[in-house]
């Protein structure tokens, strides 16, 4: 298990990470969201042991990661920014990485180059940065570590390859418990991957939360009324957020699915039907209650 506590990371006066309080359960998928510059890289970095903490501490169960050299077998950082040594192929590289990484699985390894359609004997230099992340994707899941750090893993990335790369990353966390960190701006790439999501913003964490628990309790509905409806027609229910074209209402409301349908129905609308909330809508509402605009963290 990840923790992380009052982690802070100072660059001069710019305080990058500023006492993040964070727990990175094992087989869990993390999403670490945030807006550009809010802090996601460098707290990532401290993850993988190459930036210390000015202040707090950040483990693996229990551990310091920072130069701890047994820690960094168990965890491979795939950074926004690719690095391959010059002139290097991906053959190279993965020769490279089997010296560090004892269960390094070289036939997964062919076999997920031959499927990505990547040549291991042409120099990366001359690669895309699609293929230059894909190639860095390869290497990290056949590293066989406990932990896969991801910064901006998916940008870059084409649907169809950004969908093969979360399917391997799923069957991973199913088949042997990988426990992936992706850090992302954009909270639409985590919502079909991720059950755990931490905010961060200007160095701090507004929270982290657990996705099921957060949409537990909390429903999407859109209703179609032919009558104008009273002013205090929706006191009985604890709506979160109400929008109004014409007679359609769109709502996210609290409380259980069965007591908002009786409650609505018994206003009599022609139409009615709950919707699946999305994770940027659940974090839109967790945000405001806060005292947050994420569309002004996030977008």
């Amino acid at each position: 298990m990840i923790t992380a506590e009052n982690a802070t990371k100072r660059f001069g006066d710019i305080t990058a990470v500023d006492h993040v309080c964070a727990e990175v359960r094992d087989g869990s998928v993390y999403g670490l969201i945030g807006s550009n510059g809010a802090g996601k890289s460098t707290f990532l970095r401290m993850l993988a042991g190459i930036l210390s903490p000015d202040e707090g501490a950040v483990r693996i169960d229990g551990a310091d990661i920072f130069e701890n050299i047994a820690l960094k077998e168990r965890f491979f950082f795939i950074s926004d920014e690719q690095f391959f040594f010059p002139n290097s192929t991906p053959a190279e590289m993965k020769n490279y990485y089997k010296r560090f990484y004892r269960r390094f699985d070289e036939e997964r390894y062919r076999k997920l180059m031959a499927g990505f359609g990547l040549d291991e004997n042409r120099k990366i230099r001359t690669f895309s940065k699609g293929m230059k992340k894909q190639v860095s994707v390869i290497c990290g899941l056949c590293a066989g570590t406990d932990y896969l750090f991801c910064d901006e893993t998916f940008d870059g990335l084409d649907p169809v390859v950004r969908q093969t790369v979360k399917s391997l990353f799923a069957e991973d966390v199913e088949s042997r418990g990988l426990t992936p960190v992706i850090a992302s701006h954009n909270l639409r790439e985590l919502e079909d991957i991720c059950d755990h999501v931490g905010l961060l913003h200007r160095g701090g964490i507004l929270f982290s939360r657990d996705l099921d628990e957060m949409k537990l309790g909390m429903f999407k509905m859109q209703c179609i009324f032919t009558e104008e409806l009273p002013e205090n027609a929706w006191a009985g229910i604890d709506v979160m957020r109400l929008d109004r074209r014409g007679s359609l209402y769109t709502l996210t409301a609290r409380g259980s699915r069965e007591e908002l349908m009786e409650k609505v129905n018994a206003m009599n609308p022609s139409f009615c039907e709950l919707l699946p909330l999305t994770l940027e809508e659940i974090f839109i509402n967790e945000t405001e209650v806060a005292g947050y605009d994420i569309k002004k963290l996030l977008f």
